[in-house]
């Protein structure tokens, strides 16, 4: 039976912009480990990095930047995201909309980073 999400890999293209998105736009802390091995970590999980071209075996069959789309639930609101992305540059693609999310209705917006990927901020409807 699984008992949770521990972590899960993204391929990408560039360290520096994915470490700009993930660790100074959403606070997640990038850490090294292992043999040359990159992460970004937030809460109880993490991303495993793979740099296109340099990827780790075993990985996906097609292991490629922007080929993710993955959902967030983020702390404090979703109107203190909005401006936070807007102070970056960050465009809003989508939202705030109402979905459904793994344990309740949560409102998201949708932004993608550097490598494109969708990326889905969200907070629990209360």
């Amino acid at each position: 039976m699984i008992k949770k999400l521990d972590h899960f890999v993204l391929t990408i293209s560039n360290i520096r912009r994915t470490c700009e998105f993930y660790c100074d736009l959403l606070a997640m802390k990038y850490e090294e480990f292992g043999e040359g091995r990159m992460a970004l970590k937030f809460g109880t999980s993490k991303i495993n990095l793979h740099i296109e071209g340099h990827e780790f075996e075993p990985k996906a069959h097609r292991a490629l930047p922007g080929t993710a789309d993955l959902c967030f639930i983020i702390e404090g609101s979703i109107a203190d995201m909005q401006a936070r992305l807007a102070d970056a540059g960050v465009d809003i693609l989508a939202g705030p909309v109402s979905r459904t999310g793994a344990t309740g209705p949560i409102t998201s917006i949708y932004v993608r980073d550097p490598d494109f990927n969708l990326i889905e901020l969200s907070s629990y409807d209360e």
